[in-house]
Order: C-alpha cells, then structure tokens, then sequence
C-alpha cells in the first residue's frame, strides 16, 4: 500500500478544508445550537431569554404528549425498517436468479429512489385518499372502510408504506450486490448435497449477508427516524389524534409551529442522543454476530 508525503504541511489541510468547513457549519455549529438552546427558554423572537437549567428536559418527560411520540416513533422506526429491507431482500433474491433481464429489472427497482420524500408522500396520500384514491374503493369491495384521517391504524399504515416505498431500492442495490459476490460454487455444493432452495437461503446466503444487512440496518433505522419528516409532513401531518406525530416531526411542530424554542431544542437533543446511543449499540453487539 502506497503511502502519500506532503512535503508541504500546511497542503493536507487546505484539501481538507472545504469538507471541514461544511461539517462545523452544517453539523457541528447547529449542533451546539441545539445544546446552547436547550437550556434556555426564549421567546417566540428569539430576543429574550433566560437559563432554566434542564427544566425543558423534565417538562418533556412529564408530557404525555412527548412519551406517545416516542413510542410511536419506534413503531415506526421498526415497521419501516423490517418492510424495506424485507421487500429489498425479496426483490434482490429474484433479480440474482434472472440473468438476462436482471439489468432492466434493476433499473425499475432503483427508479423510486430518485423521488423526493415529499413526492412519495403526497402520491401515496393520493393513492389512499378516502374520497379519490384507488386503494379505498378497492378495500372497500373486499368490505374494509380505509380513511386515515380518521383511523389511527390507518394513517400509520400509510406513512409506514409512503417511508418504506421510497427506501426500497436504496437497499435492493446493496442486498443485490451482496448477493452476486456470494461465491457461485458455494451453493451449487449444498445444492450437490441435497439442499432445498429455503436451506440454502439460510443457512448459507443469508448468513454470507450478514454484513450487507447490518449496515443497511443501522442506515435505514436512522433514516425512519430523520429523514421521513417530508414524508409525515405531506401525509398525515402528525394525525389523527397524534398517531404518526414521530419525535422529528414533533421537534418541527414545537419549535416551528408552536415557537416553544427551548423545548424544541430539548428534543433534538434528546432524539440525538438516541440515535447516538442506537448506532453505538448496533455496532457494540449486534456487529459481533455479523460475519465478513
């Protein structure tokens, strides 16, 4: 392996620079805004505020309201999770026995990724829409009454759908090509040996995934939890009664809508740490399971 010298000291940091300056400005300064923040209580303006110590953060485990969004923020993070990347592994196995329309198979698949998280969210809205959508009038044939604006059950089956749908072809192209650097030979011998098609899936191509699925597991966990705002945002908006107001979502309402700065801030904090915490235990335990 070559190793590179500068002889000039001063040039690594220069390169360096543009992507230093675009993490402090864009992660490190807001997050320290967020701490700073979190400890204060301000006004809607911004323009007075006053040190209250870690009240905002007893305030939210004491609201009723804060405890239900992060309940169903793991319903949610865990629904979309476990359909993405079940759906993506289905997928990628079936294109990995297609050989000669694989390329336009793969193609199709990866099409949804492209779309805006809001894009997804209002064409799904669409789709079930009570009054416009095709899916309620065909649940209504097999005598299903959809309409998540009213039903809890419903709108989280919605956004589950809207989030998943989008996050599907991001883990089909790992998950298939994960399954083409799985040697051929391997499972043409347990085949030789006798082995079934769902045996050979487990017990030697899944576990050959391993760590293609843990990666995609700590991906897609944190994305349910950031990046799904525009999907909540354009869907439900939090409704009814709450049902899909998940953590992110909430810090937005409070903050923006609500212009409770402080608390907002607390959130963002807390939801931080969580995922902090998340990543560092996937990696701490879950990763010695993992086979490479």
């Amino acid at each position: 392996m070559k190793r590179t010298i500068f002889n000039n000291q001063l040039l690594p940091w220069l390169l360096l620079a543009p992507q230093l300056a675009i993490t402090f400005i864009f992660f490190i300064w807001p997050a320290g805004q967020a701490i700073r923040q979190s400890f204060l209580r301000e006004d809607a303006f911004g323009i007075n505020s006053s040190f209250v110590g870690l009240r905002n953060f007893h305030g939210l485990l004491d609201s009723a309201q804060y405890l239900n969004s992060m309940k169903v923020t793991v319903i949610f993070a865990v629904s979309v999770t476990v359909v993405s990347m079940g759906v993506a592994l289905l997928l990628a196995v079936a294109v990995d026995r297609m050989l000669r329309s694989s390329r336009v198979y793969t193609t199709l698949l990866v099409w949804p990724y492209a779309v805006a998280p809001a894009v997804a969210g209002i064409l799904w809205w669409f789709i079930f829409n009570p009054t416009v959508g095709i899916m309620p009038y065909i649940l209504d044939v097999i005598g299903y009454d959809w309409n998540h604006n009213r039903s809890k059950t419903d709108a989280m089956i919605l956004v589950v759908i809207a989030s998943a749908w989008k996050q599907i072809s991001y883990n089909f192209l790992f998950f298939v090509a994960g399954l083409q650097a799985i040697p051929a030979s391997l499972r043409e011998a347990a085949a030789i040996d006798g082995a079934g098609p769902v045996r050979r899936f487990f017990d030697i191509t899944f576990p050959l995934l391993s760590p293609t699925t843990f990666f995609l597991l700590v991906v897609n966990i944190v994305y349910a939890m950031f990046e799904t705002f525009a999907v909540i945002d354009s869907t439900t908006g939090g409704g009814p009664a709450q049902a899909t107001n998940i953590m992110v979502y909430k810090v937005y309402f409070d903050g923006f809508i609500g212009q409770n700065l402080g608390s907002s801030a607390a959130q963002s904090v807390i939801l931080m740490m969580i995922v902090i915490a998340l990543t560092v235990i996937q990696f701490r335990y879950v990763e010695k399971r993992v086979e490479y």
